[in-house]
């Protein structure tokens, strides 16, 4: 059975190896590289339509909350310090609070699905804070999830015996 991408394997010991550390199962021989064709993708046939809905709660959860927070940042917040009218923070910033909890749930639900290092859970809980750094994150999520459900269905529609 092939192996799981090291990178993506939180469980492996490779994931925790910096570059220039020797692999701890070497026993002073070579350490073997194996190449992308021969390593399992983190997602199995069976989890794709999961991964999808996954994938599309996170979307609408960082659009909302990236909207939320353009509109606190430019919006509410000139409104109250330039025209002492501090309503609207309340409503947007107490809305873009609890939303931003929701986003950080469907965030992990999403990378644990899809295989993600936390670090990569990190950048994405940060991007909710700065104004339209959301998008741009939600963009890199949907680009890697699908790359990694195309390389799923490539590697378990070319050999079948594997699936």
């Amino acid at each position: 059975m092939p192996e799981q991408h090291p990178v993506d394997d939180v469980t492996s010991d490779t994931f925790y190896e910096t570059p220039d550390q020797p692999e701890a199962s070497s026993g002073g021989s070579e350490p073997t590289q194996s190449g992308p064709d021969d390593q399992e993708p983190w997602i199995l046939p069976d989890d794709i339509p999961a991964v999808r809905s996954a994938l599309l709660r996170y979307r609408v959860m960082a659009y909302v909350v990236g909207t939320l927070l353009i509109v606190l940042v430019c919006v509410a917040m000139p409104l109250k310090y330039f025209a002492d009218m501090p309503q609207m923070t309340s409503v947007v910033g107490v809305a873009h609070g609890w939303l931003y909890a929701l986003l950080l749930i469907t965030a992990y639900m999403l990378g644990r699905r899809a295989g993600w290092p936390l670090w990569r859970l990190a950048i994405i809980a940060l991007a909710g804070t700065v104004p339209f750094l959301s998008f741009v994150a939600e963009h890199y999520a949907r680009t890697d999830v699908n790359r990694r459900i195309a390389e799923s269905t490539a590697y378990y529609s070319d050999s079948p015996e594997q699936a």
